[in-house]
């Protein structure tokens, strides 16, 4: 069956060889990163999500910051050098989304709705997480390679002093983004019977 939508969630990938050759304007990325988020479903509409975009020095404060703190869990030079050619790897591609969820928002809900309380902290994940994965598929449009990181909470504290974000945003992931300078590998699938039960 063709479908248009599922060719393009086919297409996204995980993209770790990433570089600068971007032809769209920062203005343009960061229309294109908002209205994806604004566009993706939450519950009871909370649009709980939060970003922050980094471009240029911004984005590559961030890797260095990541590759700081990740020093303090290298075991020797040969584990730190490795270390730090992974963050490089990130801090050459050509912007970072900050996904964070806000969490004043899903407390006041728990205190609006107290029967599903236990239920908003789960759904605020599942809010960023499509979040995160319309704003992947949305980049891919424009030909840009992507993957989501998740080096919270370890840069936690450096992330929130250094852009002075607001206390109640929760960081829960990282999307580094750039021009594709190699394809992803092959993926490969598990059977459906195992994945899957259809009754009809």
């Amino acid at each position: 069956m063709s479908n248009q939508f599922l060719d393009l969630i086919q297409n996204r990938r995980t993209i770790y060889a990433i570089g600068c050759d971007v032809k769209l304007s920062t203005a343009q990325l960061t229309d294109l990163i908002q209205t994806a988020i604004k566009q993706s479903p939450s519950s009871f509409n909370s649009q709980s999500s939060r970003a922050v975009i980094l471009f240029n020095a911004e984005h590559e404060k961030f890797w260095e910051l990541v590759k700081a703190k990740l020093q303090a869990y290298a075991k020797d030079e040969a584990g730190a050098a490795k270390t730090n050619a992974r963050i490089d790897r990130f801090k050459a591609g050509f912007g970072t989304v900050l996904f964070f969820e806000d969490l004043d928002v899903v407390k006041s809900l728990q205190d609006q709705f107290s029967s599903y309380a236990d239920n908003f902290p789960i759904w605020a994940e599942h809010s960023t997480a499509i979040a995160q994965f319309a704003t992947w598929t949305a980049l891919n449009t424009e030909g840009l390679g992507a993957s989501l990181q998740h080096y919270n909470p370890i840069v936690d504290e450096q992330v929130h002093a250094e852009w002075e974000i607001p206390t109640t945003w929760q960081l829960r992931a990282q999307l580094v983004f750039g021009s594709v300078e190699a394809p992803a590998a092959e993926k490969t699938y598990i059977d459906d019977a195992v994945r899957f039960k259809v009754f009809q």
